[in-house]
């Protein structure tokens, strides 16, 4: 098995927890990038063209023996793309959007090292299914400010746990890191992850 050091591209919290369970000691450096996909990337594939742009912002800061890892994670519906909510309004609209229906989280990640002999891209989809969710129980999550900067305008493992009736595919991919996934193909490297 082979040792390095891993740099999470991400500003994430959730996707450092998720990284923590496996990798002990790792570096974050958040990739600043414009998330602006464009119109011939198809939608499903935009989560995985983010990750590679966030992957090419900070490569060349790579060191020999570091293994870089960039993840977005988008929430789908109907050929629609539910981003970060612009305001309280938007979350909304996209909560009672979601209610009664089953949408798909599908995050890109990729895995580089400098030479790039370590080369993992790929996209994890996962289907959840929301419960019918009232408008004054959407009201009363709002307060919270949860769903500001969370793609769908929840998190999973936070109070919006409560909409969720059924989750097929990846837990960790709704959180925003399909970790096992990640784990079995950095393990087919023969990369130590313990």
């Amino acid at each position: 098995m082979k040792n390095y050091k891993f740099i999470l591209a991400s500003a994430s919290p959730r996707r450092k927890e998720l990284l923590s369970i496996y990798v002990k000691d790792f570096k974050i450096m958040p990739a600043d990038i414009d998330e602006t996909v464009p119109d011939n990337i198809a939608l499903e594939d935009a989560p995985l063209y983010t990750a590679k742009e966030k992957a090419a912002a900070v490569f060349n800061k790579l060191n020999e023996d570091e293994i870089i890892i960039t993840a977005d994670t988008i929430v789908m519906l109907d050929n629609k793309i539910y981003g970060k909510p612009k305001d309280k309004l938007d979350a909304y609209n996209m909560i009672k959007t979601l209610s009664g229906k089953t949408h798909q989280v599908i995050t890109g990640v990729c895995c580089y090292n400098k030479d790039k002999q370590i080369n993992i891209e790929f996209s994890d989809v996962t289907n959840v299914s929301f419960t019918d969710i009232s408008d004054e129980i959407i009201e009363k999550y709002l307060e919270n400010a949860e769903y500001i900067d969370k793609a769908g305008a929840y998190a999973v493992q936070g109070l919006a746990s409560m909409f969720v009736e059924k989750i097929e595919g990846s837990y960790d991919n709704v959180v925003g890191l399909p970790m096992g996934r990640l784990a079995r193909n950095l393990i087919k490297y023969k990369i130590n992850l313990f």
